[in-house]
């Protein structure tokens, strides 16, 4: 086994799938991710999905992360498996925890990628995709989805689905509890109009039980996290861990049963500081931060002063942490 498998199979031991943060688009960057961590340390953390042509001819480094970030998974879209098997491997090489197929998202531009939740339509090329990079990473590899497509949306259509990806070796499924309208509705439409059915993901998990089985959509608290692991193995949060992401600061006692201390949101501040200080120092701007912390105080009194100072000073060149310091201050007067 190579060093980079060891250091991976060494973080295998502390992935805890009660509770993860769902790929975002432009929101769950490395920036987010390490703050987010600095509140939990036993969530997952799931990266932006990143394209198979992206990673393979792109110019830039879609696979940095920071070492801090661990247990972290790569989600990638695509659908050529061996495209996808270059990609799970340089991602093994890089240290990463999981490799994710993305076979969820709705958007005009992933259909026509031939990626995304259109591939629902397609089990034997999603299990062959899983296949391929099954082959050459020893880590796990496993598939976020949907209930459902259009009118392909009966429990026996996403079973199939289930079986015929699991018999290839993906013991592992996110399932966003809303099937996808792949015309007529924008990535938006289709995360909020489409109704939710927890129950489908239930039933599935009754069905499956040698399965691990996540819930994924309309989860806002804590609380709910707690109904659904009553039925499930693990629950994704998307937008209100980005939007109100303080929640986060009470995950490992509430939901992983760790004793210790929450911390409070000043607490959490404090230790960001040096992480955006060094990102200022190598010539990054503060709003590449900022703009994930603005629903840090949400729900307390002045947060509309701390979200105001931030978004009409972050952006300016040579803001520093006296920004932040200042927004902070604000949130007093």
């Amino acid at each position: 086994m190579s060093s980079s498998s060891k250091s991976s199979a060494a973080h295998l031991s502390q992935i805890n799938r009660t509770f993860s943060i769902a790929p975002m688009l432009d929101w769950t960057d490395r920036h987010y991710r390490y703050l987010a961590r600095l509140m939990s340390a036993e969530l997952l953390l799931y990266t932006e999905m990143v394209t198979t042509g992206a990673i393979i001819h792109g110019k830039g480094d879609y696979l940095a992360y920071n070492s801090e970030e661990h247990p972290l998974a790569l989600q990638l879209g695509g659908s050529n498996p061996q495209d996808l098997a270059t990609c799970a491997k340089l991602a093994l090489e890089r240290g990463y925890d999981e490799i994710n197929l993305n076979v969820g998202c709705p958007s005009d531009r992933v259909q026509n990628g031939r990626f995304g939740a259109c591939l629902m339509a397609e089990p034997k090329l999603v299990a062959e995709c899983v296949t391929a990079m099954k082959q050459v990473v020893d880590i796990p590899v496993t598939v976020k989805t949907r209930i459902g497509i259009d009118d392909q949306d009966s429990y026996e259509f996403l079973t199939e689905f289930v079986e015929t990806v699991s018999d290839v070796g993906c013991d592992t499924f996110i399932v966003h509890a809303r099937k996808a309208w792949l015309q007529g509705l924008s990535p938006k439409q289709n995360r909020e109009i489409p109704p939710l059915d927890y129950d489908r993901a239930y039933r599935l998990k009754q069905d499956y039980p040698h399965l691990s089985i996540s819930i994924n959509g309309g989860v806002k608290t804590l609380e709910e996290c707690r109904e659904h692991l009553q039925h499930l193995d693990g629950v994704m949060v998307g937008r209100e861990a980005y939007q109100n992401p303080y929640m986060l600061a009470e995950v490992d006692q509430q939901l992983c049963g760790i004793d210790k201390p929450v911390l409070s949101r000043d607490a959490v501040l404090e230790k960001f500081i040096p992480y955006i200080e060094k990102h200022l120092q190598m010539g990054g701007r503060l709003n590449h931060i900022s703009r994930h912390m603005t629903g840090m105080f949400q729900g307390e009194p002045g947060s509309r002063s701390w979200r105001r100072y931030i978004s009409e000073n972050a952006h300016k060149p040579g803001a520093g942490i006296e920004v932040i310091e200042q927004a902070r201050k604000s949130m007093s007067l």
